[in-house]
């Protein structure tokens, strides 16, 4: 195990009874989490939040699984690589591969995969280049990215106008988004969660990582690689389908409610699904923990 010297700021008062570790890809170096007992589960968080989206979920998962929550490359306190060309050093091909890695050096070949956001389309790429490695995967509050780019509408443009703001050549978002923590995640992304759904506590972990200027640039990369390379990867894997059992839970008081029939899009590109809509908006980990549990763990066991 190649382990690196500890992040810059614990997060272990979100996760009692877990351990910290930060691992070296030999691509980027991956902060994370890891606790309980039992067999291997890898969750995987959205934009513009950390591991710490999982701390109500985690604890209850780890009563059954060994359950391991990181940053994905760019995000929280994970390195910040270089952009690649066609910002391939964010596809989620990349992204997939560190998690790959963790896995492995943590001693899991074979695991369990919960992707939520952003981690869910990393999720969908790390199903279908690791077939084999890949036991079950769920899918939280998503449909495939070429299917969102392919059928754009108005209403999603405007629903999801930061996808069409941070693919924007840098470093104009970069540039507005520069001190602009409290607006972008109090002031819209998570209005009306703080306090109560996030704590304070949780949103200052979540400003702090948002506010570091190569957290920024490192998430608009993400997202220009989801609007470039990886529809070209995507294109290219029209004819594959995901092979492992598929659970896809959304919001009913979401996007995803509102624009697609979910369950169907996921039979587009997965072999076995099912899914269901749960009663909250987007951000599901932290409004429904116990709901989400309730869901993954027929599917997962």
């Amino acid at each position: 195990m190649q382990q690196v010297t500890a992040g810059k700021k614990s997060t272990l008062r979100f996760f009692p009874d877990f351990e910290a570790f930060r691992l070296d890809t030999g691509d980027a170096i991956i902060n994370g989490v890891k606790g309980g007992s039992g067999p291997p589960l890898l969750l995987l968080h959205g934009w513009p939040q950390t591991h710490v989206v999982w701390h109500r979920l985690a604890p209850l998962l780890a009563q059954h699984f060994t359950v391991v929550a990181t940053d994905l490359r760019g995000y929280g306190d994970s390195s910040k690589p270089a952009d690649g060309e066609n910002h391939a050093g964010y596809s989620k091909r990349s992204m997939a591969k560190d998690q790959v890695s963790v896995m492995h050096q943590l001693g899991f070949d074979r695991f369990l995969l919960v992707g939520h956001d952003r981690g869910g389309r990393v999720a969908h790429r790390m199903a279908l280049d690791n077939p084999d490695q890949i036991v079950k995967l769920a899918v939280l509050d998503i449909v495939p990215t070429y299917k969102m780019y392919q059928d754009v509408t108005r209403e999603l443009a405007s629903l999801y106008f930061h996808w069409f703001f941070l693919i924007q050549p840098a470093p104009l978002p970069e540039t507005l988004l520069a001190g602009k923590g409290d607006l972008m995640l109090k002031g819209w992304a998570f209005r009306g969660l703080i306090p109560g759904v996030i704590t304070e506590d949780q949103f200052g972990e979540y400003r702090r990582c948002f506010d570091d200027p190569a957290t920024q640039h490192a998430m608009c990369e993400d997202y220009r690689a989801g609007a470039s390379i990886d529809l070209e990867h995507d294109k290219a894997d029209l004819d594959k389908k995901v092979g492992c059992p598929l659970l896809a839970l959304w919001g009913a008081e979401g996007v995803m409610e509102l624009l697609y029939d979910v369950p169907e899009a996921w039979k587009e590109r997965a072999s076995d699904v099912r899914g269901k809509a749960l009663r909250g908006g987007h951000w599901l980990p932290e409004q429904l923990p116990n709901e989400i549990y309730a869901e993954l763990m027929p599917f997962l066991r």
